[in-house]
């Protein structure tokens, strides 16, 4: 149960709101709330609901008020009346006020990863506090709890401003500053960030804004710390200056959650305390707690890795065969290094050296847990000696041992000591009697996975040891004389059967699960039953060690418990039943995938998805923020859902998924995986017979060759997509892109060409905002061939349509052609205000690649129009957010600032305009931005 004050108050259960009340019931519960576990008089209660207009028997209104909400309160959320009073118990942390004050005092405690909470404290506030209520007492709660807000958003400001991050936190500080203009350190923030932004101009004139604000409201001057910064931007002063941000912002923590007990392998941990450099490959069979040493030495080893903790399963042995590729994993390691996916490379070659890179000079312990072998290990390998490689396999991976010097480390069955410290550190000595325990380790044949699902059933029962190891004796499957596979399958059976029904039911439909792990509400679906009914369940299997709850609200099979429980699943459940739950689950992604994807890009053409069947509850997902996460948790889970649908004959759910799903690959530039989930669509399609289907698998496999730079893969398949494209939205999307592809292989004329198709039969289809976006490419392509007069007349037909439709991301980028146009026609002034809306509107989107972008275009018209110093307060602002980006036109800009600038640098009115006067920023995330929106006003 979590309760939301910080905005409209309500209560959620199981992540549904639920409905409590009129606005008299939210107050008593926000009036408990504040005062969370602590009594509350009724006479304060009544003060706090009504203020001076108490109305008669204010007293029993309150009790009432308190009844029903006690009816909706659940789990150990309740509330007591007690000395007078009333006591609404449950945890602060489930309160986001409480939260949000909770994270902000760790925040000041743990000023490494101050930031991070800050941000995850202020993430929590969806508008005005209590915003539908209004008593005097609420008002007052209301005001400090703003303030406290604002301390704690200046707080993370100067932080991220110490760390170099002015450039990421520029249109925010711009935004903010508006709403507040007369907070003085408010003023300084957005000063300082622009000054180092290279817009010292900028900088200087916010001073005077708010200094003519304060005498005008307050007929009072700038306060000293104000006026001394301003007078540090006017000299230039050197304090002012920082490094660049580094190029990772995180440190990340990705280690699973320790073991919650964990006895014995005193050498083992021994050795890895000593090795130091070279990689440890932690080998042994299944079950024998490889997984449960590393990450148990890691926890105790963390603080000697100040850089970060990284983890990955590789799922070297998982069932399904799904093992993980090396640049999988390292595509999951830049974004857990916090590197901008538009700087992250197409090939795999570059992402391995980017990873090197980032690691290089840093101290960071990386475990690769459940390798398959030392092909999927070397790619991973760093190339810094400060960091350390832990690996775990069932292989003794002999020829990372040979190549790359790694120490062995062989982990055996646990010694009758170990097996037995292991179960005294779960149950307790004192419950241990010597016979019962010995003839308990000797049937789980020594192995901590056996033992520890054997201790969770002791632990959960009051029987004595000599039963237990009786029904072990007694048990349903035999022994094969101490054979440590069968031993262990025994010891599951034992469990399993001690299930409560239900329990046993959805330990065997999660063993259906395709992906590595699987939500609470992923998992109700299987089971056809809701989040709450779920719990139970989970808790139960987690109880018996059959379940592992590896992230919070994320669940996860050891590889030998998943392959038992699709067995019993095959066993006990019919072909029906196994079916039905698959196609509930699949219906549960696809309809949150559907939601995500819309949440992400509101304009996309929408493929709606059939009507879920009965007991699917798609997630909840409010904002872009929240579908953003929900994809990224999903991510591989969503991978293998579509390579198991497709195999398995569920094709129209494969179309939906790939569908949604591709958003989310384009937008993080997950390239080869936009590869695989084409190829699953494409082959679900042609059994469909479904054209449409057909030509969007087409796009998908296209968008990724084309980021690959493989262009002929992406116009085969373009022109495979138009073939098959019935409908004349489909055949302009295709013709679209295919415009792109010729203008990346310098083809112009023949772009030109598929852009005008691309308008025609848009208009067909009387898809507005594609026409106008077509018409804005057009216009760019008659552009690069010279056709100026005309490429002007496009261009602007384009934006009046565009305009019209309120698509600010089309007009933005058909400004931008503008300002080329007029630029190659000698109308250099017509040119930068072309450029300075183009800057304006890509700096609303917050768009910061092609805000630098637009920035170096301005500052060559400035130069043209011979305003050499406005050229380089443009190219510097550039240069500052490309830096940041780490992306290859800085080197461009870094050019154009080194004095003496050349003369080649100079823009010539009158010079017929090329594709190589262009300059050469239309690259890589440019590219990519357009095709994830082909009816944007985008060009190129």
């Amino acid at each position: 149960m979590e309760f939301g004050l910080l905005g409209d108050v309500e209560v959620r259960v199981d992540g549904q709101v639920v409905d409590i009340g009129h606005a008299r019931q939210r107050c008593v519960l926000t009036a408990l709330l504040v005062d969370v576990n602590r009594l509350v008089p009724v006479d304060v209660l009544v003060d706090r609901v009504w203020g001076d207009q108490i109305p008669h028997r204010a007293r029993n209104a309150v009790a009432g008020y308190v009844s029903r909400l006690r009816q909706v309160l659940v789990d150990d959320v309740r509330i007591t009346g007690r000395q007078g009073g009333y006591v609404l118990t449950a945890d602060p942390m489930s309160v986001d006020l409480h939260r949000f004050d909770h994270l902000v005092a760790r925040a000041r405690l743990e000023p490494d990863r101050a930031v991070a909470l800050l941000a995850e404290a202020l993430k929590l506030w969806r508008g005005e506090p209590f915003s539908t209520l209004d008593t005097p007492w609420l008002a007052n709660v209301r005001c400090a709890a703003e303030a406290r807000r604002q301390a704690a958003l200046l707080d993370r400001n100067d932080l991220m401003l110490e760390q170099g991050a002015h450039t990421e936190l520029l249109a925010e500080l711009e935004t903010t500053a508006a709403a507040f203009p007369l907070d003085e350190r408010l003023a300084g923030q957005l000063m300082l960030a622009l000054y180092r932004s290279g817009r010292q101009a900028d900088a200087l004139l916010r001073y005077e804004q708010v200094r003519l604000r304060l005498a005008d409201d307050l007929g009072a001057d700038p306060g000293p710390a104000l006026r001394l910064l301003h007078k540090q931007i006017l000299t230039a002063d050197d304090a002012l200056t920082v490094a660049a941000a580094p190029i990772e912002r995180l440190v990340p923590r990705q280690l699973p959650a320790p073991p919650r007990s964990f006895a014995g392998r005193a050498r083992e941990l021994e050795v890895l305390d000593a090795v130091a450099v070279s990689p440890v490959v932690v080998s042994g069979t299944a079950g024998v707690g490889k997984t449960a040493l590393a990450v148990h030495w890691a926890h105790r080893a963390a603080a000697r890795f100040p850089h970060g903790q990284l983890y990955v399963n590789l799922r070297g042995f998982d069932p399904s065969g799904a093992v993980m590729a090396p640049g999988e994993a390292i595509r999951a390691f830049l974004d857990a290094l916090g590197i901008d996916p538009q700087r992250i490379p197409a090939s795999l070659d570059a992402q391995a050296c980017l990873y090197r890179s980032v690691l290089a000079d840093k101290r960071v312990l990386i475990v690769l847990d459940n390798a398959r072998d030392a092909d999927q290990v070397r790619p991973l390998l760093p190339g810094s000696p400060g960091c350390q490689v832990v690996v775990t396999s069932r292989n003794r991976l002999a020829g990372l041992v040979a190549t790359e010097g790694a120490h062995p480390l062989a982990l055996g069955l646990l010694s009758t000591v170990e097996a037995r410290g292991l179960l005294a550190d779960r149950l307790g000595a004192d419950r241990l009697r010597p016979g019962a325990s010995a003839e308990i380790i000797t049937r789980c044949a020594g192995l901590p996975l056996a033992l520890t699902i054997v201790a969770a059933r002791i632990a959960c029962s009051s029987f004595p040891l000599e039963a237990i190891a009786a029904e072990l004796r007694e048990g349903l499957d035999p022994f094969d004389g101490g054979d440590s596979a069968t031993d262990v399958r025994a010891v599951f059976s034992w469990s399993y059967q001690a299930l409560c029904p239900a329990a046993a039911r959805l330990f065997r439909l999660l063993g259906l699960h395709p992906g590595p792990d699987v939500s609470v509400t992923a998992a109700a679906a299987l089971a056809g039953t809701t989040p709450s009914a779920l719990r139970p369940w989970l808790a139960e299997l987690t109880r018996a060690h059959l379940l592992t709850e590896h992230l919070p609200g994320r669940f996860v099979f050891h590889d030998l418990l998943r392959v038992y429980a699709t067995e019993q699943a095959h066993h006990h459940d019919t072909d029906d039943e196994r079916h039905a739950a698959t196609v509930r689950l699949f219906d549960h992604y696809v309809h949150t995938a559907y939601l995500a994807t819309r949440l992400l890009s509101p304009t996309r053409d929408v493929i709606t998805p059939p009507r879920p069947g009965s007991g699917v509850q798609p997630e909840k997902l409010g904002d872009f923020t929240e579908a953003l996460d929900w994809f990224t948790a999903e991510h591989h889970v969503l991978l293998a859902a579509v390579e198991h649908a497709a195999h398995t004959g569920l094709d129209v759910h494969t179309r939906h998924l790939a569908w949604a799903l591709a958003e989310f690959l384009e937008r993080r530039g997950h390239w080869s995986d936009l590869v695989a989930v084409g190829h699953a669509a494409l082959a679900s399609a042609v059994r469909l017979e479904d054209a449409l289907a057909q030509s969007h698998a087409h796009r998908y496999l296209a968008r990724a060759a084309t980021q690959l730079d493989r262009l002929d893969d992406a116009e085969m398949h373009l022109q495979r997509g138009l073939d098959v494209a019935l409908e004349p939205a489909g055949q302009a999307r295709a013709h679209r892109e295919l415009a792109y592809v010729c203008e990346r292989q310098g083809h112009h004329g023949q772009a030109l060409h598929h852009a005008r198709q691309a308008m025609e039969l848009y208009g067909t289809a009387g898809h507005r905002r594609g026409q106008a976006g077509a018409l804005s490419a057009v216009g760019w392509y008659q552009a690069l061939l010279g056709d100026l007069e005309q490429a002007l007349t496009s261009c602007q037909a384009a934006l009046a349509l565009l305009e019209k439709l309120d698509d600010l991301d089309g007009q933005a980028s058909t400004w931008d052609s503008l300002g080329y146009i007029h630029l190659h026609r000698g109308h250099h002034a017509d040119a930068i205000a072309c450029y300075q809306r183009s800057l304006e509107m890509f700096r609303t989107l917050g768009d910061r690649y092609w805000t630098a972008d637009v920035l170096v275009h301005l500052g060559d018209s400035h130069l043209a129009s011979d305003d050499g110093v406005a050229a380089r307060v443009a190219w510097q602002e550039a240069l500052g957010i490309l830096e940041d980006l780490d992306h290859p036109d800085a080197d461009v800009v870094r050019v154009k600032l080194s004095p003496p600038w050349p003369s080649e640098q100079r823009m010539r009115p009158n010079c017929p305009p090329c594709g190589e006067d262009r300059p050469p920023s239309r690259s890589s995330a440019v590219h990519t931005k357009m095709i994830m929106n082909p009816e944007s006003g985008r060009g190129s």
